[in-house]
């Protein structure tokens, strides 16, 4: 058998360096991060705006994160929109706590790029950890999340609920970054709950007559997925639906916004109102014409963020398009074939490219197959959600007993500790989340 190369070698090691979680020099890290940098990064500018009804809407503006301390080039942004019901505990204690938790459950070490390929998975322990200990202190609260990352010209969106975020690239393509879970909208979401042990139906009155959307009872929630929640029951689940795109350097627009504007405006509508004004200016206007056509029936919160070419102050114009020619380009997860000629079309014209999208709701799916995934640090394992340490004996594989993984090999990782295996067990359906409901 032939001996293996240096370079292979090399790759063993490094493979296995990140599996023990061994730390890397800093100087080390930033070189490799310089190397990288083979474009230049764009600007970002951002504006917010809302009118209150309810007081449960929140959002969250950090720019200045760092993958690296103390280094420039690491720079990444988050921005996030939380519309909470049943009160504002749930909304305020996710807007507080969960970017921390997606931070956390990302490996030391990691190149830019391992970064961003390990976001999908970081985000969904972040939100299941972040639900998790939001259950523990016993509030009924809930909230949609739709949360966004943005790292040079690469953008990485994790909701759950009705909130959304939209992309108005250059050229006039409006696309969905995230998926409504509705359930009156979301047939998928509907068989899966009523899969797991929940009930799915409409508001009765007197007489038998039903009105209202669809509802999941108990509870009465018309979410399939959220943070919070605990009075509905754990088929309600936290697991984000997950998109990552990588955008051409002529930038584009976000607009990430709660439901007090998307019952108001279509996606399109929305874009099209604020095209030319400066972000916060444009936010301004998206609430503008939301109160406009609708009036204020909720809390109504929009933000808007413009990626910028690096030799440009403000997002260029987009130029006119034809009327039947990549119109409302929506991305929605429907099979692997339509997602693929998606990405493909919209690559060809320089718009923006498709990296990652999942919305399995099924930890099992989402945590992945490898035994890396449960990192073994100074001998200890460490669960793959709330990043405790376990010792090899005490952590049990997201894989065991799931008809639902696509692993054949239930003793690999990642691994959980036993409350966080419990959970998983209810969202599944196969135990009762211990919530009862007077």
């Amino acid at each position: 058998m032939a001996e293996p190369s240096v370079a292979a070698a090399a790759a063993v090691e490094e493979r296995r360096r990140h599996q023990r979680g061994d730390l890397v020099p800093l100087a080390a890290l930033i070189s490799r991060e310089l190397k990288n940098e083979k474009m230049e990064k764009p600007c970002i500018r951002y504006g917010c705006a809302a009118q209150s009804r309810k007081g449960e809407d929140y959002f969250l503006i950090k720019v200045d994160c760092h993958r690296l301390p103390g280094n420039p080039s690491s720079a990444f942004s988050v921005f996030a929109v939380f519309d909470g019901h049943n009160g504002n505990a749930a909304a305020i204690y996710a807007r507080d706590n969960l970017l921390n938790h997606v931070l956390s459950a990302i490996p030391r070490g990691l190149s830019r790029e391992e970064w961003l390929q390990s976001l999908p998975r970081a985000l969904v322990a972040g939100f299941v950890k972040t639900d998790k200990e939001f259950q523990s202190r016993g509030q009924t609260s809930g909230t949609t999340v739709t949360f966004v990352i943005i790292d040079g010209w690469t953008i990485t969106v994790a909701s759950v609920g009705d909130s959304r975020c939209i992309l108005d690239a250059h050229g006039g393509v409006v696309s969905l970054l995230t998926v409504d879970h509705r359930l009156e909208e979301n047939v998928e979401e509907r068989e899966r709950v009523t899969a797991s042990g929940g009930e799915v139906g409409r508001l009765s009155i007197m007489g038998g007559a039903e009105i209202g959307p669809l509802r999941c009872w108990p509870g009465g929630l018309c979410l399939s997925r959220s943070i919070g929640d605990m009075d509905v029951g754990e088929f309600i689940v936290p697991v984000p639906y997950v998109k990552q795109v990588k955008l051409s350097n002529a930038g584009g627009r976000l607009i990430i916004a709660s439901d007090g504007i998307w019952d108001a405006l279509s996606s399109e509508m929305a874009a099209k109102s604020c095209r030319g004004l400066p972000a916060e200016l444009a936010a301004r206007q998206v609430v503008k014409e939301a109160l406009r056509t609708r009036g204020l029936k909720d809390d109504t919160t929009c933000i808007v963020v413009d990626i910028i070419p690096p030799d440009h102050s403000v997002l260029p114009p987009s130029p006119p398009r034809k009327m039947n020619k990549l119109k409302s380009l929506i991305f929605r997860k429907r099979s692997k074939d339509s997602s693929s000629k998606l990405a493909k079309k919209l690559s060809a014209v320089g718009i923006v490219e498709e990296l990652f999208e999942e919305g399995s709701a099924m930890l099992a799916e989402r945590l992945g197959n490898d035994s890396s995934a449960g990192q073994e640090t100074s001998g200890l394992f460490t669960c793959a959600i709330c990043q405790v340490d376990l010792a090899p004996s005490e952590g049990i594989s997201v894989h065991a007993g799931s008809i639902f993984s696509t692993s054949s090999k239930p003793w690999e990782g990642p691994f959980l500790c036993a409350d966080c295996c419990n959970k998983k067990d209810a969202m599944e359906g196969k135990r009762p989340s211990g919530v009862t409901v007077l």
